[in-house]
């Protein structure tokens, strides 16, 4: 399994890409089926709170990739609820097999 990150408009921090690696890994634990995982982290103009946008995107073959976008005050905020709502989807593919 593959994670990319992508940073738009900044330089995303090593404690940053640990954490972001971390909870993807834990993920694709949980639903083997995942070979790439790509995340997109944006911060949006102008500097207001909730302007931490994340979209992350589940590439699983022989299936729709499954995508999910979020903004919050932090960036792990929105990793958090993106990685929910893939999983949330990831499970209802699965729970139709």
């Amino acid at each position: 399994m593959e994670i990319k990150i992508q940073d738009i408009h900044f330089d995303a921090s090593q404690k940053l890409e640990e954490f972001i690696n971390r909870k993807a890994e834990r993920l694709a634990r949980r639903f083997a089926t995942i070979s790439i995982i790509d995340v997109t982290l944006k911060v949006v103009k102008p500097e207001t709170a909730m302007n931490k946008e994340v979209i992350i995107r589940a590439t699983v073959p022989q299936q729709d990739d499954v995508v999910a976008d979020k903004t919050a005050d932090t960036f792990e905020e929105a990793v958090d609820m993106c990685l929910e709502a893939i999983e949330r989807q990831l499970e209802k593919i699965k729970g139709r097999k």
